[in-house]
């Protein structure tokens, strides 16, 4: 009975899936078949915007409109055309790079694409945004390159092309110096560059291909080496935290050796909950360009327990021999550790063991002075104490 019941089910589910295909397929017309024009759009205004111009406009009474097109050229010579939905009474006209007049015509289209007679707007742009990151450019001279700094307050997408000059003398882009971005504060720090005296042109383009004049500059790369570590010496100052007792010592922050015991570790509970402080003296006075630490990890996990989260890093040439924090020491920069994937505490994913693994580079001011003596300043762990740890540490800079 059941086998009757399922074969009776697929004889009538093949008739109607046969009856269904023998059925005409509708062919729909837009609705109604005219051809006559629809009326055009009034009461046009214009808002002039950086680059662009948002035109309002009333619509037309016409049943059949579809929407409402403009039809403009930009400087490039390419001519644009953008389209607005019958639900707004707005269009924005964009790419323009200059802030002369330039003519819009605006078209009412019916659902058979029959336009109006157009009506005739003129947009006059305030200054675009690629224009404003070309003249807040600024490049300067730094240690092994340059640092390439940009205001881009509108969040355009842009692009900052840096050329260089081939072996034939002529300009052409390095991709790899090139910035594309949106950001709204731009830098580019370059560095692996020769001392030698070199030669970019720097433009920026828009989303548009629009193109900014071509900046001509010339950079020096300050030298820069590795201060040597064979001259560190722990300096201990009043108000300094202690080391564990275990076996770790400030020394080993420099030795060139990773893993346990060669770290340099602070004890929570003997340092306080104060922002626990170190002190070194590198043997030499020096203008400092970066420092670059490498967490220790505990396991595999690098983000953990004394691993420094936000610390200051102060430099002086005389410091006051009673520890205190005063004028006698400068502060050279103030720095914060952020795990790349976002995970929380006490998980680290192979990207957050890389980074770490590598190392960060904590760049000075250029503007800091030579100093001799070294003073970090743990504010954070990612325990949420005091305490630091320092797997291993390298100063770079110029003696010169």
């Amino acid at each position: 009975m059941k086998s009757i019941r399922i074969n009776i089910f697929l004889v009538m589910l093949s008739v109607l899936f046969a009856f269904a295909c023998t059925k005409q397929i509708e062919y729909r017309e837009p609705v109604g078949n005219e051809t006559e024009k629809p009326g055009m759009v009034s009461n046009v205004r214009v808002i002039n915007q950086e680059g662009k111009a948002q035109i309002l406009y009333d619509l037309p009474s016409s049943p059949n409109l579809m929407y409402v097109k403009a039809i403009y050229k930009i400087n490039t010579g390419q001519e644009v055309e953008v389209k607005s939905s019958i639900y707004k009474d707005t269009i924005v006209v964009a790419g323009f790079a200059d802030t002369q007049e330039h003519e819009v015509k605006l078209y009412a289209v019916s659902r058979n694409e029959v336009s109006s007679d157009p009506v005739t707007v003129k947009v006059k742009p305030l200054e675009a945004p690629f224009w404003k990151v070309f003249n807040s450019l600024e490049i300067s001279n730094a240690f092994g390159g340059y640092n390439l700094t940009a205001k881009n307050p509108s969040r355009d997408n842009v692009a900052i092309i840096v050329m260089k000059k081939n072996v034939f003398n002529e300009y052409e882009r390095d991709n790899q110096k090139s910035v594309y971005t949106k950001t709204d504060s731009i830098i580019s720090k370059i560095r692996g560059l020769d001392t030698l005296e070199q030669e970019f042109a720097i433009y920026v383009r828009d989303n548009w291909g629009n193109n900014s004049d071509t900046l001509y500059t010339k950079v020096k790369p300050f030298y820069e080496e590795q201060m040597d570590p064979g001259k560190f010496r722990a300096f201990v100052l009043p108000g300094d935290a202690p080391q564990v007792t275990n076996g770790a010592r400030l020394e080993y922050a420099w030795d060139g050796l990773l893993g346990w015991p060669y770290t340099s570790f602070t004890h929570q509970i003997n340092g306080g909950d104060q922002p626990h402080m170190v002190t070194f003296d590198m043997g030499v006075s020096a203008k400092i360009s970066r420092f670059w630490i490498r967490p220790f990890p505990e396991g595999t996990r690098y983000y953990f327990l004394s691993t420094m989260k936000r610390f200051e890093i102060y430099g002086s040439n005389s410091p006051n021999l009673n520890g205190a924090l005063d004028d006698s020491w400068i502060l050279l920069g103030s720095y914060e550790v952020v795990k790349p994937s976002g995970l929380p505490y006490g998980t680290d994913n192979a990207e957050d063991q890389a980074t770490a693994a590598a190392g960060f580079n904590w760049e000075v001011d250029l503007n800091s002075p030579k100093v001799r003596y070294i003073r970090i300043r743990c504010l954070e762990n990612f325990a949420g104490g005091t305490a630091q740890s320092i797997n291993e540490i390298k100063v770079y800079g110029t003696t010169l």
